[in-house]
């Protein structure tokens, strides 16, 4: 494998937000990696929400709509591509519900990706307004997580 070839695959890593990588390429193998980032990226609410399959099955408690589109709000969105986990375990309470005050730097969920549990925290102090993603569904990058009234 050429150096051309291992920058091309850090890009790839970059920009889909993945943390390691590890190829096995006749019997060469190479491992890349890169500290995991675990801020949570806010976009103003009146950003364009992407819905998918997963927010379509969502469980009753996820909210599923638009957030308010006022200045005042914030969307949390996912800062890589991974699974969403609600709580630390299945038996744990979630970190958050719709309703839930939260302070900068609660956590909010976690991603795993490529095995690494990467905990979301709000950036600011607020309400959860809307959850947009249900327990134990994939994510992609930029995908809406939360919408959070300021406070």
């Amino acid at each position: 494998m050429k150096i051309d070839d291992i920058r091309a695959l850090a890009k790839i890593m970059k920009e889909n937000g993945l943390t390691s990588l590890k190829i096995d390429e006749d019997g060469v193998i190479i491992e890349l990696g890169r500290e995991p980032s675990q801020k949570a990226v806010i976009v103003p609410a009146e950003a364009p929400q992407a819905q998918t399959a997963a927010a379509a099955e969502a469980p009753a408690d996820v909210v599923t709509e638009s957030p308010p589109d006022e200045a005042d709000t914030v969307t949390v969105t996912a800062p890589m591509v991974g699974m969403f986990y609600s709580a630390p375990n299945p038996k744990d309470k979630p970190y958050v519900t719709v309703g839930a005050k939260v302070k900068a730097g609660d956590i909010l969920c976690i991603i795993e990706a490529m095995k690494l549990m990467n905990e979301i925290t709000s950036e600011v102090d607020g309400t959860i307004e809307s959850i947009f993603v249900g327990n134990e569904h994939v994510v992609e990058f930029g995908q809406p997580l939360f919408c959070i009234r300021r406070d």
